[in-house]
Order: C-alpha cells, then sequence, then structure tokens
C-alpha cells in the first residue's frame, strides 16, 4: 500500500528510509497526477519488499517540494540513503518507473 508523506513524517520515512523511496510529488487538481495515481497504486503493490513508495501532495507540503526544487507536477524521485537519486518529471509507463526503483 501507498504511504503518504508529509512535512511531518518525511524525515523518517524518505531520508531514514532503510530502503529505496519513491516519491510521488502531486497535487488533487492534477490532472496528469491523477493519470499517474494507478501505477502508482500497482507499484507500491508489487515492490513492497524493495521500497517504500508513497504520494506527497505539494499543496500541502510546499516546504518540501521546494526544498528539492519540483517546479512541474507530476514529478517522481527515488530516494536512497536520504538523497534523491533518480528523478522523472511527466506522466510515466509503469516500467520505467519500475526501473528507476530497481536502478537506486
Amino acid at each position: 500500500m501507498e504511504k503518504k508523506f508529509t512535512t511531518a513524517n518525511f524525515e523518517t520515512e524518505v531520508l531514514k528510509a532503510d530502503k529505496p523511496v519513491l516519491v510521488d510529488f502531486y497535487a488533487d487538481w492534477c490532472g496528469p497526477c491523477k493519470m499517474m495515481a494507478p501505477t502508482i497504486e500497482k507499484l507500491a503493490e508489487e515492490l513492497a519488499d524493495l521500497a517504500v513508495i508513497g504520494k506527497l501532495n505539494v499543496d500541502e507540503n510546499g516546504e518540501i517540494a521546494a526544498q528539492y526544487g519540483i517546479m512541474s507536477i507530476p514529478t517522481l524521485v527515488v530516494f536512497k540513503g536520504g538523497h534523491p537519486v533518480k528523478k522523472a518529471i511527466g506522466v510515466q509507463s509503469k516500467e520505467v518507473v519500475e526501473q528507476m526503483i530497481r536502478e537506486a
């Protein structure tokens, strides 16, 4: 199941995670973000052993989005060891996102 990341839990859930973390930076009003949602949900189930997968609402957690220079959404960022290691902007295929996670 996908996680919900917030300013309050970002450090614990993302930066201090012991496996790669995929963060989907999104907003509720964003059409392409809605297109991405089923892919994120599916990967969260399929890759639960390999990575932590979740979403961060940029409207509710703007300071985190700003900290990582998120200008367009959806933006997918894979964090490993507390640092962003892979990034993709816009709607991506399930295969592309899965590869990002596996390569991290």
